[in-house]
């Protein structure tokens, strides 16, 4: 640059004002510099950055020391307060930092800063790397298994809990050893079974036992069940398949190990999975058949099913898992092929508000007035209430129609008996058949898991029906202290099997089911006691050297076993036992419904998820 001389300014004059200026845009640019670059520390600066930053560079939140430390804090404050996520405007502003969505994903919380993973690994943007699985945990109240894993305080209730998971671990290494791979044991022949009702499809035993291994801590045998689903299971069948097992066995299984456990393998098969069931569907009403080809995609109605109609208990038994089969693909037509089936249900009479068993899926009719809240019927009712619990109480479709079922039940099949029982009678065309089957005994828990979004004037009610029905259930346990399949309040009769067609017992669930339920609900301590009832006589009537088998008579000391390990033995019975002496909050009822196979499956809380997949967008730009 060329300074010319001022008239009347002298050279040393012009100098020393010069170099008076140069010090002064020098202190001026670093002062604008300082400015800018604290823009860029401040504690919630991505916003700042995308400003001056071009839209196609992704920048990641790294995790210094100081921040992990407040993590730390902020997680245990959590668990402090029950694992209780904080209100909307209440999260931290330096854990927002660190995860950019206000709910906290413990299990992922934990691990990370618990120096399992390795620092680069935080560094990755979220809106990349988080899992569905990891954003419906991140919409969670509570931690999945608890505190603890759920372990209680009290030293007796444990040793009883350590006893179920003993019992877990003996039914699921024979197997593994005389009939890994099959879909059950027969553990007196030592052999496997396969059965007709999967289409071909194996693992049964391994699929049911997932979330039962790894909410015991069973990690070992979890990984080989694990290892299997990845080297073994087919999902390539060409056989005829129950919809409905498949459903509550295979989706929900794979289902709720995905969301446990975050295995984007479990994702997979059960998308592909799901995607295989849908032509059962194509029918002239949209009510699906219960039989279909998992290769051909064709489908009928089972052979035994009067004039070829669909089952109540097997079409209205796929809302929990077809609604999260939408939640994880983004593809409505599993939630529209369930929504209808209910469109169809809410427009055709209903005999005193009563659902018959049998319906047409071509006519859309009623074909028998067969009314059962055991077999047949059973699930249709339980999915109702839990629809509109897995919905976070929003789907009031499913409200509706299951306080209306529930008083039509009332009404016209609930009865007492002689000697004080209450029970739950089958209608056949307006006349009442006097007997409850092992299968109704689920109801007692359900009704109970009910009580609280009914009328309010009610909820006592049906707290106590609930209670009344499940001592019911209790007293037909005897002499063995296990069940029949089915028992009458007729001909002097009170909760006995009158014949030897249904004398037997084959592991069955439902009982423990509302056992464990009610203790939730009321922490009536006798709830506890018959379920170590139950236990005491599985170990001395069905447990043999091989595993665990059913018993063909309960009315007699000398067990004659059935040779059937079933798998709802190992997916149910078990865990329901294993929750009955674990503290609440392992699977925490506020989070989790349970599927009919006993799968947990998380509430969706649409307003969070929603919250989560914009501020990913967010991130994302």
């Amino acid at each position: 640059m060329v300074f010319r001389k001022l008239p009347g300014v002298s050279a040393s004059g012009m100098g020393l004002r010069l170099s008076q200026k140069f010090v002064f845009l020098l202190f001026l640019s670093g002062l604008v510099t300082l400015c800018f670059g604290a823009l860029f520390f401040l504690p919630d600066s991505v916003r700042l950055k995308r400003i001056f930053l071009s839209k196609t560079e992704t920048q990641p939140v790294t995790v210094g020391s100081g921040s992990e430390n407040d993590a730390r804090e902020h997680l245990k404050r959590l668990k402090n307060q029950g694992g209780m996520t904080p209100a909307k405007g209440e999260t931290s502003t330096k854990l927002k930092s660190l995860s950019r969505k206000p709910p906290v994903s413990y299990e992922a919380t934990e691990e990370r800063l618990a120096g399992g993973k390795a620092q680069e690994d935080l560094t990755l943007p979220r809106s990349k790397t988080e899992s569905a699985s990891a954003k419906f945990k991140g919409c969670l109240l509570k931690p999945p298994l608890g505190r603890d894993n759920g372990k209680p305080s009290d030293p007796k209730t444990n040793e009883r809990r350590e006893k179920v998971k003993e019992m877990m671990k003996f039914a699921w290494d024979n197997y593994k050893r005389y009939a890994w791979g099959k879909n059950e044991l027969r553990p007196l022949t030592r052999n496997g079974h396969i059965g007709n009702m999967f289409g071909g499809l194996r693992g049964a035993s391994i699929i049911d036992s997932l979330d039962t291994l790894y909410i015991m801590g069973l990690m070992e045998e979890y990984n080989d069940a694990k290892d299997w689903v990845q080297t073994s299971l087919d999902l390539n069948s060409n056989g005829e398949a129950s919809l409905f097992e498949v459903n509550i066995r295979y989706v929900g299984g794979l289902l709720s190990a995905y969301y446990l456990t975050g295995e984007e393998l479990y994702k997979s098969k059960v998308m592909e999975l799901g995607e295989k069931l849908l032509p059962a569907f194509n029918t002239p009403t949209g009510i699906p058949r219960g039989v279909i080809n998992l290769g051909s995609g064709t489908s009928w109605s089972w052979g035994w099913a009067s004039a070829g109609s669909s089952i109540l208990a097997e079409f209205g038994t796929l809302h929990l898992e077809f609604v999260h089969l939408s939640e994880l693909s983004r593809n409505p037509i599993y939630t529209e092929k369930v929504m209808n089936i209910r469109k169809l249900l809410n427009k055709i009479e209903k005999p005193h508000g009563l659902y018959p068993n049998f319906l047409s899926p071509v006519s859309g009719n009623w074909v028998q007035h067969h009314v059962s809240i055991g077999g047949l019927g059973d699930s249709f009712y339980e999915y109702l209430i839990k629809s509109y619990l897995m919905s976070d109480k929003t789907d009031g479709d499913a409200k509706t129609m299951y306080y209306g079922a529930l008083e039509a039940i009332e009404a016209n099949l609930v009865q007492k008996s002689p000697g004080g029982l209450t029970y739950m009678a089958e209608w056949r065309g307006g006349i009442l058949d006097h007997k409850m089957g092992h299968l109704a005994c689920f109801s007692g828990g359900m009704i109970g898991i009910g009580a609280d979004d009914g009328a309010p004037e009610k909820r006592q009610h049906y707290l106590d029906l609930a209670a009344e029905i499940t001592h019911t259930c209790h007293e037909s346990y005897t002499p063995t202290k296990l069940g029949p399949e089915a028992f009458r309040f007729d001909g002097g009769g009170e909760a006995t099997a009158t014949r030897l067609s249904d004398r037997y017992y084959i592991l069955r669930p439902e009982v423990i089911e509302s056992y464990m339920y009610m203790w939730r609900l009321t922490h009536d301590p006798k709830y506890r006691e018959w379920g170590w009832e139950a236990v005491e006589a599985l170990e001395q009537h069905c447990r043999v050297e091989s595993g665990f088998s059913g018993i063909r008579d309960v009315y007699t000391m000398t067990a004659s076993h059935d040779n059937m390990q079933q798998s709802f033995f190992l997916s149910e019975t078990l865990k329901y036992l294993y929750l009955l002496f674990s503290d609440d909050d392992l699977l925490p009822l506020e989070d989790w419904v349970f599927n009919t196979e006993a799968h947990p499956l998380p509430i969706i809380r649409k307003s969070c998820l929603q919250d989560d997949a914009t501020q990913d967008k967010t991130v994302s730009e």
